[in-house]
């Protein structure tokens, strides 16, 4: 036990006792000399039979799970007698192991009384016991609604480009100068010995709930009573009772013998068949195709790796992330239905529950969404796809073809290079006509079987659809892309020329080894070669941009689109519907942190030196004065009252991974590295669909559950419950039920 001095009584006390005044004994804990936490107020008992109770487990019979595990949980061995309250009689000798608190009435606060001559100092702290059947509890942090930790998910780089590595770089750079700031405090605060029991007492708070219920419900074992023996009348309803309960206890003893056994094992053979189907899927899904990815030599940081189906198409990639989840579900479920088989106190699974049902909703949204979608686009098929088929004609092929044609005379009366406006939009033609022949052949004609496909596709949810349409969009506008690509390059290739002749005009050189600009000495032919290709290449210069800026645009105009719809299929793939209806109903559930808040506490007098009743300390307070026997001193004090709170997660909290998911595109996109590179001409990579898809694999494990692991979830018998709750010394750790490793984080995909 901790030895506090510090002159501060520290008095615990439950906020449902609010409205008690009858006289009790108080139980709870004592963690210091001067530190006591209250868990309930035991009525109509003596003090001595309370201890003897204590001490013998009485109080505690009936008990679901060892009061070991909760004792173990709360940090101490045992339950202690803290003292009395509302008793009509004083102790003649004062004790901080036997506190008096008094309530007059039940608007009052409580009152702990003690000698005057006693330097001491009261702070009361009030404390709601939160219920942790509805799956209520406080804690110092905030509750994480991700698998593990994923706040940096988003900061590893999916596609090794310039802009990812330069970002890792900082990040770490800043990191490292965090670090050394911690070796430079100037004040070092050292924690006392209450801001260290804190945690516990947290999980004092958490535990209050279940036992002041069980200490309640044995408190007729404390003390002389004898149970009324029943009467004719009431034996002859408990009769009556009894054959009912006979009748319907038999019928349900049958069905769960013979009916449910078989059900349960024909339902479970479904999960591991359908388990044993999603992993040949997975494993299709992620086989490394024979290509890499996009690369430029402008590139730094490792080489590309190599892509497979689900980094390639969205629709993969949805089907693969549906496969992943139900493929958790049965480990998931068996996971939370361990909880029963501990206290509930054990608040190790709280963030799973809602992970679990969030999922679920959202899968149900989905498919209910996906359902009318699906209806709608079969029921218009025709219309929808000659819809699609005018649209496409339109922006990609009819509407492109008129803006080249519009480039190569004179575009917003600019005076272009004639020739070589003529040349690349001859060659920007021709690739369209190519490609309008083969759309026209090989996708318009099955365009509205496409459309049945993706009607039929939408059964399976919303997502479905959004899906399969950005894949179709990549597909239409993949001659757009490699536009882009072509007039990036010559712009780039040009303007680098450019560059690299002015130098030629200063006398200088770029140093390529040392990275830097050099002095260099010219010849008059090289000076006179390079006047005539600067001033070639300056004067064809504004034709290129021209052309550059026209299909830049319509790419970040693709890009744009691609990332609204990724965006609508994280909304349906990963919003947090679930927790937001929690904070609605029960903020509690969703535990952000403590906080105090400094009650008004009227000034009382304190002092006490002999018996006195509690109708006659009523009287002294009505008229505003003591009566101390004897020459006895009154010193009048005021207690200082502190009601604890939960602090509820907060909406940003809720949404913390849209917010990251938002500056990482915008940083992506927006930043002025991004905007110079666009300008010069240097390629802009789309954000990498494992970045839109981390937040959406964040509530999944790093690593998938082997078909073992889902059989012996799924068949094994329960197991006992202290190997659940209990690590193998039988500690619990961090008040949680320790998991398998597949449990603890998800890794990007």
């Amino acid at each position: 036990m901790v030895k506090n001095r510090d002159g501060l009584l520290r008095l615990f006390w439950p906020s449902t006792l609010a409205r008690s005044t009858t006289p009790g004994v108080i139980v709870g804990w004592r963690n210091a000399d001067l530190d006591l936490f209250v868990v309930t107020i035991l009525e109509d008992v003596e003090t001595k039979g309370v201890e003897m109770a204590l001490r013998a487990g009485t109080l505690f019979r009936g008990s679901p799970f060892p009061i070991a595990q909760m004792m173990d949980l709360c940090g101490r061995k045992s339950m202690n007698v803290l003292g009395t309250f509302n008793h009509g009689d004083t102790l003649d000798n004062f004790s901080l192991g036997q506190i008096q608190v008094y309530k007059p009435s039940e608007q009052a606060l409580p009152q702990v009384h003690y000698p005057s001559e006693l330097p001491l100092s009261i702070q009361v702290v009030f404390y709601s016991p939160p219920n942790p059947a509805q799956l209520q509890y406080m804690s110092l942090d905030p509750i994480d609604l991700t698998l593990g930790n994923q706040k940096h998910t988003y900061n590893q780089p999916d596609v090794d480009d310039e802009i990812e590595a330069e970002d890792v770089q900082e990040k770490k750079r800043i990191a490292g100068l965090v670090n050394k700031l911690k070796f430079h405090t100037v004040v070092r605060h050292k924690p006392t010995q209450k801001e260290l029991a804190f945690p516990t007492i947290v999980r004092q708070i958490n535990c209050a709930f279940e036992l002041d219920a069980l200490l309640q419900k044995n408190t007729p074992f404390v003390g002389p009573r004898r149970k009324r023996e029943m009467s004719v009348s009431e034996h002859i309803v408990e009769s009556a009772q009894s054959l009912y309960t006979l009748a319907a206890w038999s019928v349900w003893t049958l069905f769960m013998t013979y009916v449910y056994p078989t059900l349960s094992y024909a339902f479970k053979l479904a999960i591991v068949l359908h388990r044993l189907v999603a992993e040949g899927l997975l494993q299709l899904l992620e086989i490394r195709l024979p290509f890499r990815r996009l690369s430029l030599p402008d590139t730094t940081g490792k080489s590309p790796d190599y892509l497979s189906l689900k980094d390639i198409s969205a629709c993969c990639q949805q089907v693969h992330l549906r496969l992943q989840q139900f493929s958790y579900y049965p480990i998931q479920y068996t996971l939370l239905r361990k909880r029963h088989g501990t206290w509930s106190s054990i608040a190790g699974t709280n963030s799973d529950y809602i992970r679990f049902y969030n999922s679920l909703w959202l899968v149900a949204n989905d498919v209910i969404i996906g359902i009318a979608l699906g209806s709608f686009i079969n029921e218009n098929a025709d219309a929808t796809s000659d819809f699609i088929a005018d649209v496409l004609n339109k922006y990609t092929i009819d509407g492109l073809r008129d803006t080249i044609r519009w480039l190569m005379s004179y575009p917003g009366g600019l005076k272009l290079n004639t020739e070589l406006a003529a040349f690349l939009g001859d060659l920007f033609l021709w690739v369209i006509e190519n490609w309008s022949v083969s759309s026209r052949l090989l996708i318009l004609p099955y365009l509205p079987k496409i459309v049945y496909v993706i009607g039929f596709s939408s059964f399976a949810g919303a997502t479905m659809p959004i899906a399969i349409f950005s894949d179709l969009l990549s597909l239409m506008t993949v001659h757009i892309y490699s536009f882009y690509i072509a007039s990036a390059r010559i712009f780039n290739w040009q303007l680098s020329i450019i560059v690299s002749l002015f130098h030629l005009f200063r006398g200088k050189k770029r140093n390529v080894l040392r990275n830097r600009i050099d002095n260099c000495d010219y010849d008059l032919d090289q000076l006179l070669l390079g006047t005539i290709l600067f001033t070639l290449l300056f004067f064809l210069l504004p034709t290129v941009i021209v052309f550059y800026l026209t299909f830049a645009v319509a790419r970040m105009s693709i890009i744009t689109l691609k990332a609204t719809l990724d965006t609508c299929l994280a909304c349906l793939n990963h919003f947090p519907l679930f927790a937001l209806l929690l904070k609605i109903k029960d903020s509690k559930r969703l535990p952000g942190g403590v906080h105090f808040q400094l009650l008004e506490s009227p000034q009382h007098s304190t002092a006490i030196k002999a018996p006195r009743s509690i109708a006659e300390q009523n009287e002294d307070e009505d008229n505003n004065e003591v009566e101390v026997a004897g020459d006895s001193e009154v010193e009048q004090t005021s207690i200082a009252y502190v009601k604890l709170s939960s602090t509820p997660l907060s909406v940003r909290q809720i949404f913390a991974q849209y917010f990251q998911l938002g500056g990482r595109i915008r940083k992506h996109y927006l930043s002025p590295k991004v905007v110079f590179r666009l300008l010069t001409g240097r390629f802009v990579p789309p954000l990498g669909r494992g970045e839109m898809y981390g937040m959406q694999y964040s509530v999944l494990p790093r690593e998938r559950a082997s078909m073992s692991d889902v059989w012996k979830g799924l068949f094994e018998e329960r197991r006992d419950h202290v190997a659940d709750a209990y690590g193998a010394n039988g500690s619990i750790y961090n008040g949680s039920i320790s998991v398998p490793p597949y449990f603890r984080g998800s890794g990007r995909r």
